[in-house]
């Protein structure tokens, strides 16, 4: 990453600065380079004379002055300057510049990828939605991030595992296997009701048709008689097979699907983990109930694990699933996905991963909040009459997979969203999906009509690539790296489709500015052709990241 080689630089002046008596010496702190919002300014800007003009006992531009003197001779830098009241500014050779061209393009698919996760095992869970009803709109925000979040981690060289953690044990699902019953005995002209607290979508009916119509009366008991259990998990088992179609149609495939069941087994995990938090002293016992002793180690109160009734909390069941994670499966580091509203459960869990011998400080737990949909300036209810909701199956169906997960991606996670489905579906620059694709379809045409009129970029000389616009669109070229740290950094895949644009924007400029194909000066279309090759690799491989294809015609 040429940021790197700029933050060496400024790390190198400032040692030699010291060295020559020109800086006195004290402890140094970490160097950052950012880009300065005006082009004048140049393309890389280190703020660290204002930092330590302090430390140095002098004003902030004669520190910028004494480390200008300093920063050593880069083939990549033409100029550095420095500007008030302290900065010091990179300017990049444009020689330079123009050669980035062919290293974009002979890396390929292999550009901006590094081994910078060192084979670090994290894990993303995501969605992990209750499979008692389909997956709405709000968990395809889920599915998109996560998804999107391990391709970059495994470009950066993590070893990552999704997985989907099936809440197919408590109260809910027995509710809804309650419900279940009371359908399948409808089907067969009994007269019965939902219970209360029940699941009245006609997603249900489905389900017991679905049954029904495989295994005949087999779970028909005498009325009044509860049902049995298998019919309960039956029906679970083919909403989880429903979540996990629809997630496919968006593109989301997992590594590990996890019953939480399993943590519920006789002597298994959930067993385990209790007996250990006594042997800890974090259980305590009042009200005909287990609690959690987390007030011990930084909560504001205690948290039930197991109901006065007998039945676990949820919470309960998540201390063992991260003790599975931490202590069992030994992840490095595990990325949790969760809507917004689960905000208030961040901190317990992190004291559960405690109590249990994990590092908290390894769990990462991303919020994203609510998505509100829309068709233009009109609001679209997420409930569409009793117990139905807007599904995600329904918005790719009707907008495709692509606009889907980029619309999903458009916002930070931490800002409600407004999804446009009539926008989404537009075919024009309105659409930020379709204008991404439209550059990469033209790029690809361009190439196709060269390679017809017998144009190629083989031995092209990049040194011609100088115009304003050429320049341009090599930086933004060149931004792929950073932006990549960025998202895994911040766990903040928007930074993706908002490059996607910028980048798009760049090269319809280079486009309308540059003819590229021109037979009387074929070193020059050959140049601009190695330019677009390079264009090709980093748009598709910024739309691949994101799940989004990358269309060869529009």
């Amino acid at each position: 990453m040429i940021r790197d080689e700029i933050r060496a630089l400024v790390e190198q002046a400032l040692a030699a600065a010291q060295g020559a008596g020109d800086l006195p010496q004290f402890a140094t702190p970490a160097v950052t380079v950012e880009h300065p919002q005006r082009p004048e300014h140049g393309d890389f800007s280190a703020n660290l004379p204002l930092r330590i003009q302090g430390l140095a006992k002098m004003k902030a531009v004669e520190v910028a002055e004494a480390l200008r003197r300093h920063v050593p001779a880069s083939e990549a830098v033409a100029a550095v300057r420095v500007a008030p009241p302290g900065f010091l500014n990179f300017y990049l050779e444009p020689g330079w510049v123009a050669r980035q061209a062919a290293a974009i393009a002979a890396a390929g698919e292999q550009y901006a990828t590094s081994d910078a996760g060192r084979g670090q095992r994290v894990q993303i869970e995501y969605v992990s939605a209750n499979p008692t009803g389909p997956i709405h709109v709000g968990n395809g925000r889920g599915a998109a991030i996560g998804s999107t979040l391990a391709n970059v981690m495994r470009g950066a060289g993590y070893d990552v595992e999704q997985e989907y953690y099936v809440n197919d044990a408590g109260t809910q699902v027995a509710i809804f296997g309650r419900t279940l019953y009371a359908r399948y005995q409808q089907l067969f002209g009994r007269e019965v009701t939902i219970p209360e607290n029940g699941y009245p979508g006609e997603y249900v009916v489905e389900v017991a048709k679905g049954i029904r119509n495989r295994l005949g009366d087999r779970f028909l008991r005498p009325s009044g008689e509860e049902s049995d259990p298998e019919l309960g998990r039956l029906g679970i088992h083919v909403m989880v097979d429903q979540i996990r179609e629809d997630l496919h149609a968006m593109g989301v495939e997992y590594d590990v699907w996890y019953s939480e069941r399993s943590l519920q087994a006789e002597g298994g995990m959930y067993d385990r983990v209790l007996s250990l938090l006594r042997e800890r002293g974090y259980i305590v016992e009042r009200e005909g109930a287990v609690w959690f002793a987390s007030s011990e180690l930084g909560e504001s109160k205690d948290n039930v694990l197991i109901r006065s009734d007998g039945m676990p909390t949820y919470y309960a069941t998540d201390i063992a699933y991260h003790y599975d994670k931490f202590i069992e499966r030994g992840f490095d580091r595990v990325i949790d996905i969760w809507g917004a509203d689960h905000q208030g459960h961040v901190s317990r869990v992190k004291a559960a991963v405690a109590a249990v011998g994990g590092d908290p400080d390894r769990l990462d737990v991303l919020l994203y909040q609510l998505v509100a949909l829309r068709r233009g300036r009109e609001a679209v209810p997420l409930s569409k009459r009793a117990g139905e909701i807007v599904t995600l199956r329904e918005i790719v169906e009707e907008v495709g997979v692509d606009a889907t997960r980029f619309f999903f991606l458009l916002p930070s996670a931490n800002q409600t969203m407004d999804f446009d489905l009539e926008l989404a579906k537009k075919q024009s620059d309105e659409n930020p999906v379709f204008y991404v694709q439209y550059a990469h379809a033209r790029i690809a045409g361009v190439l196709a009509k060269a390679r017809e009129e017998g144009f190629s970029s083989e031995d092209a000389d990049s040194q011609l690539l100088t115009h304003d616009a050429e320049q341009t669109l090599i930086r933004k070229l060149l931004l792929l790296p950073e932006v990549l740290e960025e998202v895994i950094e911040g766990l903040a895949p928007h930074h993706l489709p908002h490059y996607a644009q910028d980048l798009a924007a760049a090269f319809h400029v280079f486009y309308t500015q540059c003819r590229v194909i021109d037979a009387s000066n074929e070193p020059l279309t050959r140049a601009r052709l190695l330019l677009l090759d390079a264009a090709r690799v980093v748009l598709s491989r910024t739309l691949g990241l994101m799940g989004v294809s990358a269309p060869e015609q529009m």
